[in-house]
């Protein structure tokens, strides 16, 4: 009974071992995975062109009438109708599933 309740010595190097495969998986599925997601969503957001069909976060649709160098985009939500958003507020799956879809 007094062996199980001593300490192996390499206890400390199991439990180091335990934790940095911890870190491992959290890096390659969590962290990982969104850091790609952000950076597609960033090159998306900047290969944005005028005439292009976008959906915004927050579920405005409209297309691209111009490309401002301040980071921002005119929208056309309805003819002679515009909004000034940012590059940010477009979202990269919804306006690629407009654009996949035919127009009614």
């Amino acid at each position: 009974m007094l062996q199980l309740l001593q300490a192996s010595p390499n206890a400390g190097m199991m439990q180091l071992l335990l934790l940095g495969g911890m870190i491992l998986v959290f890096y390659f599925f969590m962290i990982r995975p969104q850091a790609q997601k952000a950076k597609k969503a960033k090159d998306f957001q900047e290969k944005l062109q005028k005439g292009d069909k976008i959906v915004t976060i927050a579920g405005i649709h409209g297309s691209v009438s111009k490309v401002n160098e301040d980071g921002t985009i005119q929208m056309e939500v309805s003819p002679g109708t515009y909004l000034k958003i940012e590059k940010s507020a477009i979202s990269m799956e919804w306006s690629a599933q407009q654009n996949a879809t035919p127009a009614k």
